[in-house]
């Protein structure tokens, strides 16, 4: 097990690109344990108020942890997530901000804190005085190096990103597109809860402290990333598209998952149909702009019971 403090200058990142130095090499199937700081990593306290909340600074926010070099990840790979643990801190925040959310403007800027501890989630203050929310903590960035270029942190891309997708909790595999030797993984904006869509701007957002597993899939080639969760206690494919058109991620979203289950020895023709009646979309990321994230997911059992 190799352990990473995330939280440190030099470990963090505020653009993807594959000249990011990574800050740890992993081998095959070896863990590593990392401090991912929040959102606006350690901008806030939890005895910030509104008038703290209005000096963030822009330019860093979701600087992500990593990237992390995995050993023998080429290009045209698949590398495979195992997220094994993602604990959050002791207190989080969820903030309304006029710059995001689907109704910007209509509502005044505000900032709650939150105690997180027992698998709930309860606000300090009288706004949402008596809401106590349960907890799945999961990572909403989490990606590769792109294959040219550089990208922001904020809107979600192929090669993963700002997905903010809260079926990717502990348990989850995520599956995403080698573009770089190494992939260069990196991780950041941990949430202790969330509704699809982050509507309205943010989850409740916080620290945590996580453990993953690499394995690379040799030869496997994916354009955009993929997952295995557990849904309504069942476990799941989920396939994601992100594009600035809710409808064309929408397209990418199913034709991914005609592809997987094409894996499974279903004909595009089967995978079609079975999309349509047994697959559900899910829209799991709005607010991160210009780009949407839809995922779509299928109950695992139906492709096994087949064979």
């Amino acid at each position: 097990m190799i352990e990473i403090d995330g939280t440190l200058r030099q470990n963090i990142h505020y653009k993807w690109s594959k000249s990011n130095k990574p800050i740890a090499r992993l081998k095959q199937g070896e863990s590593v344990r990392m401090e991912i700081p929040d959102c606006f990593v350690n901008q806030l306290t939890e005895n910030s108020t509104l008038e703290d909340l209005k000096k963030i600074d822009p330019d860093s926010i979701d600087g992500a942890s990593g990237p992390i070099w995995v050993e023998g990840a080429e290009v045209g790979d698949t590398l495979e997530v195992d997220i094994q643990e993602v604990k959050s801190g002791a207190w989080g925040f969820s903030m309304t901000e006029k710059l995001y959310g689907l109704l910007k403007d209509r509502f005044p800027d505000n900032l709650t804190i939150w105690d997180i501890h027992d698998g709930f989630a309860v606000p300090r203050s009288a706004f949402l005085k008596g809401i106590k929310l349960p907890t799945n903590t999961f990572l909403g960035v989490m990606g590769v190096a792109p294959a040219e270029g550089e990208f922001g942190m904020m809107p979600p891309q192929y090669f993963g990103g700002n997905m903010d997708n809260k079926y990717l909790t502990a348990g989850s595999k995520l599956y995403l597109p080698v573009l770089n030797e190494g992939a260069l993984f990196s991780a950041a904006d941990p949430h202790a809860a969330q509704g699809d869509g982050e509507t309205g701007g943010t989850g409740i957002e916080t620290s945590a402290t996580v453990t993953l597993q690499f394995r690379v899939i040799k030869g496997v080639s994916i354009r955009y990333p993929r997952a295995l969760v557990n849904l309504n206690s069942k476990k799941c494919l989920l396939t994601m598209g992100m594009s600035d058109d809710l409808y064309k991620a929408s397209q990418i979203a199913m034709d991914g998952m005609i592809d997987e289950l094409g894996r499974w020895g279903i004909s595009g023709p089967e995978g079609y149909t079975l999309c349509s009646l047994a697959a559900d979309m899910h829209i799991s990321e709005m607010v991160d702009e210009p780009n949407y994230v839809v995922s779509m997911t299928i109950p695992i059992d139906l492709i096994e019971r087949r064979s």
